[in-house]
């Protein structure tokens, strides 16, 4: 075999694991829409059963802000997909982003749950586990954009066009 025989060989399976790739990619960004979809009807059908029904206040604000925060993370996993496929390069930034959003997520909960009967052994530790780790992910994120800006970069853009 020549060497330039080998060369589209080697070409063309690139090529078509780079066509899989697309296609796995696609695929993840259809089941985050249709999962945006049923998180947005169902934060709606929660809040209007919540209103109709005996009223607590307390248990819609919580399923709606979970809901809802939930749905954002959604949003910035298919944005990543989106920057994944556009850039071919997966980048670390949109996922320290999700995790501090699932982080304060959290905290909000645990909070808003432990507003009735606080214990420090469960919730407290919990809390300050949670506040530890969204200051680690938002140092991370903060030396992972000046690291980009000190080499004239910027991997979370869409490129023009």
């Amino acid at each position: 075999m020549t060497a330039a025989s080998q060369n589209r060989q080697s070409s063309r399976i690139q090529r078509f694991l780079e066509v899989a790739e697309d296609g796995i990619h696609l695929v993840v960004a259809a089941f985050l829409l249709l999962l945006a979809v049923l998180l947005t009807a169902g934060v709606v059908g929660d809040v209007v059963r919540g209103i109709k029904g005996p009223y607590d206040e307390q248990t819609i604000v919580l399923a709606a802000l979970d809901s809802s925060l939930v749905l954002f993370i959604v949003a910035e996993l298919l944005h990543t997909v989106r920057l994944t496929i556009l850039n071919r390069t997966l980048n670390a930034e949109p996922f320290l982003v999700v995790g501090i959003i699932a982080g304060v997520r959290k905290v909000l909960i645990v909070t808003a749950e432990s507003e009735k009967s606080f214990e420090w052994q469960v919730q407290g530790v919990e809390l300050l586990i949670l506040t530890v780790l969204i200051l680690v992910m938002a140092v991370a994120l903060l030396v992972w954009r000046r690291a980009l800006a000190a080499a004239g970069r910027s991997d979370t853009e869409l490129p023009d066009g």
